[in-house]
Parts: C-alpha cells; structure tokens; sequence
C-alpha cells in the first residue's frame, strides 16, 4: 500500500515522473511500485517484495532479469566500441552481422534490414517505405493503410493511427488515410449462428470490400500482428490469413507482419506468420530481439520490397530517413546474443515444451462461472472476465475488474496485465512447471477474491 510519507519512493515518483499507460486511480491509492532488481523472472521493489513478473516486463524480458551473458554481450560491447549511427554509408560491424543473421533467421531467402529505436518507430519507418516506394512508381495515391480494430501497432502519429483502440481518439487520430477492419475475434465478433468458417469468410469479403470501395489505387499496404498482444491476447480465426492474403495479392497490396510481441519465440515459432502459416511482405521486430536488454527494432524486408525500395531510393540518391542510435552497435551486439540464446540456449524449445501445461492451467480456469473465454497461443494467454457467461456479458466498466483482478495479483507476489476485461499473461521464456504453477495459483487466488466481491 502507499508510503505516504513526502520521501518515499511512491512520492518522489509521483512528485517527478508523468505516467504513461497508466491505471491513475490505483496511483493514487496504491502508489508507483519502484523496482531495483531481478533475478530469473522475478523483481524486487524498495521494500524488499519479491513478484514473479508474469509480463516478462513488457512481453521482452523473455530470458529473465538477470542473463550473465545478455549483460556481458553489452559490457563487451560498450568497452569495444559503445556507440554509433548507421548514416552516410557508415556503421559498426556487429549491426553487419546482425543484418545478416535477421536475414538467415527470417522466412525471406533474401531482404535486407532497416534499424529502428522500438516497434512503434519500426511501423511508423514500414508506413513512410510505402509511402515512398508507391510515390516513386508512379502511385502517389496509395497512401492508405488498413489494420484492423483493437490492434496495436505503436504509439506515434502515425503507429498510434494504425492502433485500432479508442483512446486515441483524445490525440484526435486517427489521422486521415488510416482504415480499420473487424477485429478477428470470432468469441466476441461472431454473429449468432456463424460458424468460424463463415466468420473468416465475412471478415475476408469485409476486406475486398473495403478495398473496391476506397479504390485499390488509394492502398499503400495492410498491417497485422499473428496474434493481437495488446487488444488482449487474439488469436485469428481459423483460416484467417489464408483468406485473406489472395485478396491483398489479387490488388498488389503488400502485407506486413508485426512481429513486435509475437517475434523470435513467443507464438511457439521463431516468427509469428510461421505459426499461421503466411510469408509476409516484411516483418516488424522489437521486444523479444534483444530480451529486453536494449530499445531497438527493426523493418525486416523481404526481396521483393527489398528490390522496390532499392529503386526508389537511387532514383533520388539516397532514403532520407532515419534515427541517430539505428544500428546501434550495443544494441546489435545484444540482438545478436539475445538471437542465440533464445533460439539455442533451449528458451524457444522450452515455450514448445511447456506451452501444454500452461494450456491446460488456462482450459481449468475456464471453469470459473465469471472467466468467459481462455486464449492462449505459445507462451501468450488471456482470461476473459465476464459478468454472465451465458450471455458473454461483460462486467460494468466503472467497476474496473480486471484493474482489481491485477492489484490484487500483485499484493500475493504476482505481476499480470489488464487489458479491457482481460487479464493477459505472457511468461518469460525461461519459466519452469513450477513457476506456472505459483502463477496460476497466485492468479486464482485473485480470481475468486475480486469475483466474490463483484458477481
């Protein structure tokens, strides 16, 4: 609970720090939990409370707090050579040899590699190559762009008008040019009567339909995450990316993949679109490329965006873009780390392994009378509170369930995330059997603590 006294951390936070994303009601109850460490997946704060961070931070702390050679990656680094840009033809050759490795690892045979600082300047970077390359062909009037609602792609003008969420309505996006789809959410979004089937058919004709009438002219490009993270854990429907990516072939309306979240293991797959089974005309990667250890991202082309871009940029000498810390040397240094540890040191294998168990922990919790829905993907899951199950009806907004279900998570020693009526949880990927077990304890805990005071 808050120290309320004026030199607690809680007070200089709040007196000092503006929150982003942030529950300010519970600030004000509850106070900002400061942390100083980790060990494994867990963190302690000032007082000395231990959690199990079942958010893996913000889905990237996949190889835990405390990876010896993650931080030794970045010492080796910065005692190397600690900083640098990639302009003018210039850059260090471990952002080299990490291009390379994102080459080999990625489902392209061939593409090449634009470094960012995050996921979100990442799309923006994906929104402005489209832009570019259509202008230069010819097609000035390919400047739309389609995601879907309750997706996330970002928090810049431009990233946050492809984020499909109210809220950002209050920046008064999103700005013009940027068009939403369903949400592929079949439990919520189907209608009565619709089978899976049919529901993937009417959000593909949704699409065709979308696309005739602003004119295939005016689309520079469709954007989707595999698994929607931040609308709360989604999963498309059945066939969902089969479906649509003839129409988007059929117009020359390339698709490209936001693997932000779903990236390098947590799908269960190294790539998100290798779990759904689609090739992408790019990919967008953050988070899990360096385990959270350095802000970086990237825009993954394939060849044949590689080879269109290529040409644009010739015609006028160069691609005018870019961020003073793109390819930075630490950050490539660790990308390259974190790559290897996740993918041999056992960490995907790992996800493979226990994502079984993790499943069966959610299908049990399915049997609570208020959790109408249990999603889960890899290491990625949501519980769906409801206040009828029935019905599918939601708790009342005002009583703000899943903000009580996570503050109640965190007095027993656990982190998790409220997203809308959800509580989402995404492991580290170096979670045990008994980790998910003292999750999933701590969380029903929670559960039926919050239920029994709101149903």
């Amino acid at each position: 609970m808050k120290d309320q006294s004026p030199n607690s951390w809680e007070a200089r936070a709040d007196a000092h720090s503006f929150y982003g994303f942030t529950d300010l009601p519970t600030i004000e109850k509850r106070g900002a939990t400061v942390l100083t460490h980790g060990t494994g997946p867990y963190v302690f704060d000032v007082h000395g409370q231990k959690f199990l961070d079942a958010n893996s931070g913000l889905w990237n702390m996949v190889a835990g707090f405390d990876h010896k050679g993650l931080a030794q990656a970045a010492k080796d680094q910065y005692d190397r050579f600690p900083g640098y840009h990639a302009f003018f033809g210039r850059m260090a050759d471990q952002t080299v040899v990490l291009s390379e490795k994102l080459i080999e690892v990625s489902p392209f045979e061939t593409g090449k590699v634009f470094y960012t600082n995050s996921g979100s300047e990442a799309n923006d970077t994906m929104v402005k190559m489209l832009w570019f390359l259509h202008g230069s062909e010819g097609n000035p009037t390919r400047r739309k762009i389609i995601t879907r609602k309750n997706a996330y792609h970002g928090v810049t003008a431009v990233s946050a008008s492809m984020t499909g969420k109210p809220y950002n309505a209050v920046f008064g996006l999103p700005l013009p040019e940027f068009l939403h789809l369903t949400c592929p959410h079949y439990w919520r979004e189907g209608q009565e009567g619709e089978s899976e089937a049919q529901f993937t058919a009417r959000l593909a004709k949704e699409l065709e339909d979308m696309i005739l009438s602003e004119g295939p002219e005016t689309i520079a490009g469709f954007f989707a995450e595999p698994v929607m993270g931040a609308g709360g854990v989604i999963p498309p429907s059945v066939g969902y990316f089969q479906s649509l990516q003839p129409i988007l072939q059929k117009y020359n309306i390339p698709l490209i993949s936001d693997e932000v979240i779903c990236g390098f293991g947590r799908t269960g797959h190294t790539w998100g679109c290798e779990a759904y089974d689609f090739m992408p005309d790019a990919i967008i990667s953050s988070k899990n490329l360096t385990a959270g250890y350095f802000p970086m991202g990237a825009v993954v082309l394939g060849p044949q965006l590689t080879h269109r871009l290529q040409k644009a940029s010739e015609a006028i000498e160069e691609f005018p873009h870019g961020f003073t810390a793109s390819g930075h040397p630490v950050g490539s240094a660790v990308a390259l780390k974190a790559i290897d540890v996740i993918m041999n040191e056992g960490l995907a294998e790992n996800v493979r392994n226990l994502t079984p168990y993790f499943e069966a922990h959610m299908e049990r919790l399915l049997e609570n009378p208020n959790i109408g829905e249990s999603r889960v993907k890899g290491f990625m899951g949501a519980l769906e509170a409801v206040q009828d199950k029935s019905t599918k009806t939601p708790f009342s907004a005002n009583l703000s369930v899943s903000e009580r279900i996570a503050n109640t998570c965190t007095d027993h020693g656990l982190i998790c995330r409220p997203l809308g009526q959800a509580i989402v949880l995404c492991p580290a990927f170096i979670f045990t059997e008994s980790n998910l077990d003292e999750m999933f304890e701590k969380l029903e805990m929670s559960l039926k603590q919050v239920f029994a005071e709101v149903a």
